[in-house]
């Protein structure tokens, strides 16, 4: 997978968590995903069209998303319901569109679908293409997260 298609989810993950939750991101090294299991307890998956057709997916541990959440709306959150489920889907939303605004600007033109979100501890992530699953670690000083990106071949 051609890596100016997957620098832009990351830059743009790391501006969207700092900006609207305050959380300081380190993005961990890029890996090829085997499975289709979650790394974490709820996700956000959004599919894309245009010069590709792919997904891209954002994976919360628990302890991640309630701090990030919390930090967005200001009130201490404890547990993974509805509100933070929006939460996740917005975040998604909110990435992708920076990641595509930045993809956009080199001639590469992506519309995105509305984002569904899957909660619970070993859920699956289904893509809609059978391309390579890139997966990228986040941590922060409240847990990890991970984004996944795939592309059709």
């Amino acid at each position: 997978m051609n890596v100016k298609l997957i620098n832009p989810f990351i830059n743009a993950t790391i501006n969207v968590l700092e900006t609207m939750a305050f959380v300081n991101v380190n993005a961990g090294k890029p890996y090829l995903k085997k499975d289709n299991v979650a790394v974490g307890d709820v996700t956000g998956v959004l599919g894309l069209t245009g010069i590709a057709n792919g997904t891209i997916s954002v994976t919360f541990e628990s302890k991640c998303i309630l701090a990030v959440v919390s930090n967005m709306f200001g009130e201490t959150m404890t547990e993974l319901n509805s509100e933070i489920a929006d939460a996740v889907g917005e975040l998604t939303n909110m990435i992708s569109g920076q990641a595509r605004r930045e993809l956009e600007e080199v001639g590469k033109v992506f519309r995105a679908a509305i984002p569904s979100v899957i909660t619970g501890r070993n859920h699956s992530i289904t893509h809609y293409t059978d391309g390579p699953k890139i997966a990228i670690p986040f941590s922060t000083e409240n847990g990890d997260f991970t984004i996944e990106v795939c592309f059709e071949r």
